[in-house]
This record gives C-alpha cells, structure tokens and sequence, in this order.
C-alpha cells in the first residue's frame, strides 16, 4: 500500500482533554498527523476539527471508526476523497531592512499577503491558500531571512450544499 494524505473532519464536544484524547489516539497507532486545525463552529459547545494524516486509506478509515468510539466525538468525516475546500494560514517575520523592504513587499503583493506589521528591521506578512501556496510563499521568502512562522494547520470543508455525510457518526452512549 501507499501513503495518502487524508483528510477527517470531526466535530467534539468543547471539553477539555478531548484533543488530549484524540492526540493519544493517533500516537498509539504510531500516526503522524501532518497538521491539526481546532476551533469553534457555528454551533455552541461544538468544536470542530480538521485533522490530516499521511497514511494509507484503509489505516485512515480505522482510526476514523476508532475516534468515533471517543465520547465527547460527535460525529467523523472522512473527506479525503469527496470535492473539498482547503486553507491554511501562514504568519511570517521576514528580516527586512530598509534596503530590501520593497523587494520584500512586491513579493508579498505577488501572494497576495497581508502586512500585519512593519518594526525596524522586519515586518510580519500573513498569506492563506493551500499547502502548495504556503509551501511556495515561505521558500520564496526563505533567502530574506525568517525570524518566527507559524502555520495554522489546514482546515477544510466539502463543497456545495450538501452537509458532508460522516464517515462515522459517534454511537450515542451513557453520558460521562
């Protein structure tokens, strides 16, 4: 078999140790996850998750089912293989001295970046897109200097109307 890069949203309840729980699971497995994004959703009390692992299909089904054995797991959607969204959200801070400054920024207008900050000696540029974008973005600005980056980690929707059908829906058990 060969590795993938698949792609599971999973919606939690919003308490804590749940991504403790989740994280032991994949390190159990020996699964390395490539990113994880967590945040709130348009519902209260309901966090949701993107996480990305780099394993093979059949493996990436199984820890779905797995996560959705966790209680506080409401429901697991596998949508590696469904039309999907994806963003991830890069904040830099390049060495930018005077000298290179407008080099710098016409290179950030070309990713069409946000300047976030300019101090003496640097600035501090944000770009969203896909990997390959963030990827394309941090090497391009990589012969500057980078002081500090920080990724978000990819986060990722299915396109259209249509709600994504879960992979896996958490089987209602005793409360905890």
């Amino acid at each position: 078999g060969h590795l993938v890069i698949n792609v599971l949203i999973t919606e939690v309840e919003d308490h804590p140790g749940v991504l403790n729980r989740i994280a032991s699971l994949f390190r159990k497995r020996a699964y390395n996850i490539e990113s994880l994004s967590v945040g709130h959703s348009h519902r209260p009390g309901i966090s949701r998750m993107t996480i990305v692992v780099a394993e093979e299909h059949k493996d990436a089904i199984q820890v779905a089912k797995q996560l959705a054995k966790l209680i506080e797991v409401i429901s697991v959607t596998d949508v590696t293989e469904q039309r999907h969204v994806s963003r991830e959200m890069v904040l830099a801070k390049v060495a930018a001295p005077e000298m290179k400054r407008s080099e710098i920024l016409q290179l950030a207008n070309v990713y069409r970046a946000q300047v976030v900050d300019v101090s003496p000696g640097s600035i501090i540029l944000e770009v969203t897109g896909d990997e390959d974008k963030i990827d394309s973005f941090v090497e391009i600005i990589r012969p500057y200097g980078i002081l500090e980056l920080s990724r978000s980690g990819e986060v990722a929707m299915v396109r259209g109307r249509a709600m994504p059908t879960p992979t896996v829906v958490a089987e209602e058990g005793p409360a905890a």
